[in-house]
């Protein structure tokens, strides 16, 4: 798994490239934590490069949320694609994300 970020005032673009497995999910929490303490609130994920997602990444997409609502803040997801989707509504977890086809409408979505 690849990550990178991109900063704007208190909302990050996170970019998740590669799978988003149980041996990743310790560095993406960590990677989330780090602009949390950076002072961070909301959060884009930009899954358009997101290969694979198990149990584990599911279960960090719900942390991501938990934290960022304990800090007022919000979670996002963008260019989801079609496979991840699927993988969303079989585990009934579509309906606790708001997913957009692009960044811009992830971001506009939360102004």
């Amino acid at each position: 798994m690849k990550l990178s970020h991109e900063d704007r005032d208190q909302l990050t673009v996170l970019s998740v490239r590669g799978d988003l497995e149980a041996e990743e999910t310790a560095r993406f929490r960590k990677a989330v934590l780090e602009r949390m303490e950076a002072k961070v609130r909301d959060f884009v994920l930009d899954m358009e490069q997101l290969a694979h997602i198990d149990s584990q990444g599911l279960e960090s997409l719900l942390w991501l949320q938990d934290e960022c609502a304990e800090q007022l803040g919000q979670v996002r997801l963008a260019c989801v694609q079609e496979h991840i989707r699927t993988i969303l509504e079989m585990t009934r977890l579509s309906s606790r994300f708001d997913c957009h086809p692009t960044v811009d409408a992830a971001i506009a979505s939360l102004n």
